[in-house]
């Protein structure tokens, strides 16, 4: 999987700062040799009570289409997901395969979001990578670890919250000027909610001279394009809604309905290793229940005697004796690494499944180097503290970061309830959490503990309205067992919108992205090249099932343009694959 040589370079010399932030969007040549544009877009910080001093600098980044100056269609813009993902970074990965579905007569446009990435002032809670890095050394155990776990949970959360809430009220009384250039103004997390977002993406829209939105919006993208449907319905022209949160449950803190399927994905992990025979999946048993059998026994082992590894040294000239047994750290391999791991294994089950099967077959056997050289291969280990550098919040970063760890917590919190001061008003919370789901239900629920300890809360608070009706009926995207955004959720948010329709996929993990579909492209296609929405409740096969088990999705055809849509979303399929093999977990 030598997929990172084909990432992009900052070697091409490009710098945001080359670029002049302007109220007015001006593009420039960037990246790629020159296939993108950037732009800069200062935009007010407080939309609520527009300020001259307060300001954002939104990054900008579009492919221009490609197809005859008759055939232009307009911008299509989308949102990869996070909260905290960069749209720059993704746009540059994959946004020709993204274009090549919606069709080559569409710019397609993304951005980062305020406090994220290449946008500036960006949320940075700890003001120097090494501090981060240490802080992230220190992470908390799964919340069924042991008794107790929740309250250490807590406290940690508590702990962030109160260090990035310190700091940037000590970064705004220190300087001298509030321009968004300059500083990092303690008021930015009063506007780090979506709506703030949504609004920006309306500014965007804008200043582009376009009246209506063309949005395909992944993960948390659904959140982002349904909060601007919702607040600006007669601005939406095409909306795509791939992977669906929850509205009601995002903006209530409810979180229940996300981990609704996430067994069922597990269970296609059993079902499917045991389908594909011993040759292929390295923890193969004569039934789906013996291997499932199999795996809660490691785990429970694992919670009392976790597996200690240490890689064996190889000779290096001059490499020997003390110097050389320095070098071996031993590998901890504890029950909450590998519950994490086989949680997040869940969102890309083609990539990770086959990695889980040898991780668990080796554990199995008391053996920890699969597990290991599944980390240290796919960079899963921390970085090194002496390799941290420090980026300032008021520099926009290069989009080799992906984004901005920091927002996800206080995007998620802003838009939420908030908590109150007793750890013991959500266990009841968590082991519904975690009956719903005993794959994920204690490690999605942290992310609701993430919110311990805050005080600072958004000035503009979404409030959420019923039976909308767009200018154009918005399309749904669920598979049939996402393990984060479930089809439940799709359901629940089409019922909120008129004439709008969900689309099924009949495939495993997170968004349509996790398996190729020639039918889902081609649906999305129709959709934004000529208004076609599919019937609701319309069910689209995959090609492949994990664990490289035929789908029945369409491989070959006699059309043309029908395989270069399946080309696309096979493309499209792997560089998601390969994307969350950063071991990001985040909506």
């Amino acid at each position: 999987m030598a997929s990172w040589a084909a990432q992009p370079s900052a070697a091409s010399g490009f710098s945001w700062s080359q670029i002049p932030p302007s109220r007015t969007l001006q593009w420039h040549p960037c990246w790629d040799n020159g296939t993108l544009d950037c732009a800069r877009l200062d935009l007010p910080q407080d939309w609520l009570d527009p300020s001259d001093d307060d300001r954002v600098v939104l990054a900008i980044a579009r492919l221009p289409a490609s197809s005859a100056p008759g055939d232009y269609k307009g911008p299509v813009f989308f949102n990869p997901g996070g909260p905290g993902g960069s749209g720059i970074w993704a746009l540059r990965d994959h946004g020709a395969h993204l274009q090549a579905i919606v069709g080559t007569n569409h710019d397609l446009i993304s951005f980062d979001p305020r406090g994220i990435g290449a946008s500036v002032p960006r949320i940075e809670c700890w003001g120097a990578a090494e501090k981060r890095r240490n802080w992230d050394m220190q992470r908390t155990s799964v919340l069924d670890a042991y008794p107790g776990a929740l309250y250490d949970g807590w406290a940690r959360s508590s702990a962030f919250s109160q260090a990035c809430e310190t700091r940037y009220a000590r970064t705004s009384s220190s300087s001298s000027s509030s321009s968004s250039s300059s500083s990092s103004s303690s008021n930015l997390l009063e506007h780090m909610g979506t709506p703030s977002h949504a609004r920006d993406l309306l500014a965007i829209l804008d200043v582009l001279g376009e009246h209506q939105l063309r949005y395909w919006g992944f993960s948390y993208g659904t959140i982002l394009g349904g909060t601007f449907a919702a607040l600006y319905p007669d601005r939406v022209g095409r909306l795509v809604s791939d992977g669906n949160v929850d509205y009601q449950e995002w903006y209530n803190s409810a979180h229940i309905n996300s981990v609704r399927d996430a067994d069922a994905v597990m269970q296609a992990f059993y079902t499917l290793c045991h389908a594909a025979g011993p040759h292929t999946c390295a923890f193969y048993g004569p039934s789906p229940q013996h291997i499932q059998q199999r795996h809660a026994s490691i785990l429970e082992r694992l919670r009392v005697n976790p597996i200690i590894y240490t890689e064996p040294l190889l000779e290096h000239g001059g490499g020997h004796g003390d110097d050389a047994a320095a070098e071996a750290l031993p590998e901890v391999i504890t029950y909450s690494k590998i519950r994490e791991l086989a949680a997040t294994s869940l969102y890309r089950p083609h990539y990770y499944f086959p990695h889980l099967a040898r991780i668990l077959a080796g554990l199995e056997k008391g053996d920890g180097a699969p597990y290991a050289d599944f980390v240290t291969q796919f960079g899963l280990p921390l970085p090194s503290v002496c390799l941290a550098e420090d980026v300032p919040p008021t520099t926009p970063l290069t989009s080799e970061d992906e984004g901005t760890a920091d927002a996800f917590p206080i995007i998620l919190c802003a838009d939420g309830k908030p908590l109150g001061n007793d750890p013991r008003d959500l266990e009841d919370w968590v082991h519904q959490m975690e009956a719903l789901s005993t794959t994920s239900g204690a490690i999605v629920a942290a992310d609701r503990v993430a919110c311990a300890g805050r005080t600072v809360r958004p000035k503009w608070q979404f409030k959420e309205k019923d039976n909308m009706t767009t200018a154009f009926p918005i399309l749904y995207i669920a598979n049939m067992a996402d393990n984060i955004t479930p089809l439940a959720s799709a359901r629940n948010n089409s019922a909120g919108f008129a004439g709008s329709a969900v689309l099924i996929q009949n495939s495993y993990g997170h968004t349509s992205l996790a398996a190729p579909s020639i039918c889902t492209a081609k649906a999305v296609h129709e959709y934004f090249q000529h208004g076609t929405l599919p019937e609701d409740g319309t069910r689209c096969d995959a090609e492949l099932l994990p664990f490289d088990m035929p789908g029945h999705g369409i491989t070959r055809s006699s059309d043309d343009h029908e395989n270069q849509l399946a080309e696309a979303s096979r493309a499209l399929s792997m560089k998601a694959n390969w994307g969350l093999a950063r071991g990001q977990r985040m909506l």
